[in-house]
């Protein structure tokens, strides 16, 4: 076995590991909270424009697109616009005819000009409508004629029923071994109380949507390896695989 596979497989073997270690486990989830807490997913940018992601995310992003090499990326919920960019600059990389469909209730004129700006917005399509309305989804079917593979994340409102939603209007749209990323499923885990602001928390938020979403639908499944790698993610069990 050549050094490359032999690094591979070392490396598979230690993040099984990691599933099993219920002390490293429980140290990845104190730091997740104690940062959520003092907001330090908004400490980052990708090519100029904030991305308000963690790192670890971003990288787990980066080797499902380089492996799974979608033509088009969904994205609901956009903020600033740097996860755009991010999904933009991956689709350059890849070189194909990529684009990535941008869903948002409200783009801010200052947050438009910067993504329209920017370098990469010849990749990018911007829809400012609520993402669970019939005629969001009928805007982006027409992308998506021609596309081979198509990835989704899910990234608005954080509400079960709001995900629930968008869960059923855009995963028939993902691509076999293709994902759909549901993030914010970490709201499930963070102390009682912890959104007195929001109208989600504890029993309504994403990863309760995902667990309803998948009792009924069987043709995804979470990649637990994903968040065993990580250990310190937004979307714990929100890495969903399409495999039939």
């Amino acid at each position: 076995m050549d050094d490359h596979k032999l690094f591979l497989q070392e490396r598979k073997k230690r993040i099984k590991d990691y599933h099993q270690n219920n002390k490293f486990k429980e140290l990845g989830k104190k730091f997740l909270i104690s940062t959520l807490e003092e907001q330090y997913s908004y400490n980052f940018s990708w090519m100029g424009l904030p991305i308000i992601q963690y790192p670890q995310d971003m990288a787990a992003l980066q080797e499902i697109i380089w492996e799974t090499r979608p033509d088009m990326i969904i994205e609901t919920g956009i903020a600033r616009g740097g996860s755009l960019i991010f999904y933009a600059s991956m689709l350059e990389l890849l070189g194909n005819n990529g684009i990535v469909v941008g869903i948002d209730i409200d783009i801010r004129t200052h947050n438009r000009k910067r993504i329209v700006e920017h370098p990469l917005s010849h990749r990018i399509r911007l829809i400012e409508s609520s993402s669970v309305e019939k005629k969001t989804l009928d805007a982006v079917k027409p992308f998506a004629e021609g596309r081979s593979r198509v990835m989704v994340s899910l990234d608005s409102n954080h509400t079960r029923k709001h995900v629930a939603a968008e869960l059923g209007m855009y995963a028939p749209l993902v691509s076999m071994d293709c994902y759909c990323v549901v993030f914010d499923t970490v709201i499930e885990d963070m102390p009682e109380g912890s959104y007195p602001d929001r109208s989600w928390g504890k029993g309504n938020n994403p990863r309760t949507a995902v667990n309803e979403f998948l009792q009924t639908n069987k043709n995804f499944v979470i990649d637990e390896e994903i968040e065993s790698k990580l250990m310190i993610t937004a979307a714990p069990g929100g890495y969903l695989k399409r495999i039939k």
